[in-house]
C-alpha cells in the first residue's frame, strides 16, 4: 500500500517504503503543519543526496546533522532540537533492531505489543504510539491482533482524528476541523 498524504509524490513514496523514514515523519509532527513534519525526510535524503540509513544517522555528527536541519528552509521549527531527536530515534532502531526499521512493526505478534514498542522509542509516547499504529493499519494495511484496540480512538474506521485518516487535502481539511472542533470544546470547559 502506499500513503497519499497532501504532500509531494517523492515524499509519499519515500514514506511508504522507507520504514526510518516514517518514524522520523511521526517524531517530527509537533508544533509543525502535517505537510512539513512528512515532507521532512523526503528533504533530508535530497540535502544529503541519498537516503539516510539508521546507522549514518546514529554516527553522524551532531553539529553536522544540525546543520543539515537548520539549512533553508528548516526541516523543522526547531532544527537543531530535532536533529538531536531524529539521531536518538536512529541509535535505538539500530540498538534495538539491528537498524531495520520494519522490525518495530514487522515482528510484533499483537498490537499490544507493537504499542509497547513505539512508546519506548524516543520522542514517541504512549498517544503519538497509538497514531502511529493506526496509521500503519489504516494507510500500511500493517495490523497485528489487536491493532485496533492498541490504536484506540485513533483506529476508528471513519474517524478524523489525526494523519492516519488523510489521504488527501480534502481529509487534512477534516481532520483540522475536527482537532479545532476538541480545542474549542475544551476551551469552553475551562
Amino acid at each position: 500500500m502506499t500513503l497519499s498524504l497532501p504532500i509531494s509524490d517523492g515524499a509519499n513514496e519515500l514514506l511508504s517504503r522507507s520504514p526510518l523514514a516514517l518514524l522520523t515523519a511521526m517524531l517530527l509532527d509537533q508544533q509543525v503543519p502535517l505537510e512539513k513534519a512528512f515532507g521532512s525526510p523526503y528533504e533530508l535524503a535530497q540535502r544529503l543526496g541519498h537516503e539516510p540509513t539508521a546507522a549514518e544517522l546514529a554516527g553522524y555528527d551532531p553539529d553536522a546533522l544540525a546543520a543539515v536541519f537548520s539549512e533553508r528552509p528548516a526541516l523543522h521549527r526547531f532544527p537543531r532540537s530535532m536533529a538531536g531527536r531524529v539521531q536518538e530515534l536512529a541509535r535505538a532502531i539500530v540498538d534495538r533492531y539491528d537498524g531495520d526499521a520494519s522490525r518495530v512493526w514487522a515482528t510484533a505478534a499483537t498490537g499490544a505489543e507493537l504499542a509497547g514498542r513505539l512508546a519506548e522509542l524516543p520522542g514517541f509516547g504512549a498517544y503519538k504510539a497509538q497514531i502511529m499504529i493506526a496509521l500503519l493499519g489504516k494507510q500500511l494495511g500493517v495490523r497485528p491482533e489487536g491493532w485496533r484496540e492498541a490504536a484506540g480512538r485513533f483506529g476508528e474506521e471513519g474517524s478524523h482524528w489525526s494523519v492516519a485518516d488523510v489521504t488527501d487535502a480534502a481529509s487534512l481539511a477534516a481532520v483540522r476541523e475536527h482537532k479545532k472542533q476538541v480545542k474549542a470544546a475544551a476551551k469552553a470547559r475551562a
